[in-house]
């Protein structure tokens, strides 16, 4: 494997790593349970990421994994990769996840880096796109998920930080951020206050 493809795929696969640690320590409810208005939550982060891996590097390269996806068949619901319904257990969703991850690294390891592939979802002038720039563009969705699960593990329960082994933040006691916390409320209240101008200390 040439150095830049190398590079790429390890960035990828740390990034999986870091959504699937966000699992951790939880039980069924909390890493289901949906923690915005637009229904997001642990089980459904992992679910979608492992369907969107298949299709990019499964399907889009000539190479199908074989695994249905749950929009598809007869009355099968809207967003059905983005939640976990109550008889799909943990256990098979992070099967699925770790799945994708085997299905789309040989395929990765398989093809240079110019190979193209076959996107129909996306518009026709961006529909051949190289592996080049489907390592980019599933490395940055993988990231960007990951980010919504640190958000919605911290949400759940505190649980801050990219990993247990590396928090990539501040030391501080919990006292200390909750000063830190009120610094930035008081700044934004400020801020928005009714004719403060931009920029007022």
């Amino acid at each position: 494997m040439d150095e830049e493809k190398a590079t790429l795929h390890q960035y990828l696969r740390i990034r999986r790593a870091d959504l699937l640690a966000k699992l951790d320590g939880l039980d069924e409810y909390a890493v289901r349970r949906p923690m915005t208005p637009t229904g997001t939550n642990l089980m459904g982060l992992v679910k979608h990421v492992a369907y969107v891996q298949l299709g990019y590097f499964g399907e889009v390269f000539g190479r199908p994994s074989g695994r249905g996806y749950p929009w598809e068949g007869e009355g099968a619901e809207q967003d059905a990769d983005m939640w976990a319904t109550a008889e799909e257990t943990r256990e098979e969703i992070v099967e699925l996840h770790r799945f994708s991850a085997a299905h789309a690294d040989a395929t990765i390891e398989a093809l240079p880096l110019d190979a193209v592939g076959e996107v129909p979802w996306w518009p026709e002038e961006r529909r051949r796109p190289t592996l080049h720039t489907l390592l980019v563009h599933m490395t940055v969705e993988t990231a960007r998920h990951a980010g919504h699960a640190d958000i919605v593990r911290e949400l759940v329960d505190g649980a801050a930080g990219m990993s247990a082994a590396n928090s990539n933040l501040p030391e501080r006691s919990a006292q200390e951020w909750a000063g830190y916390r009120e610094r930035i409320e008081a700044a934004a209240r400020q801020a928005g206050r009714p004719g403060a101008p931009a920029g007022d200390g």
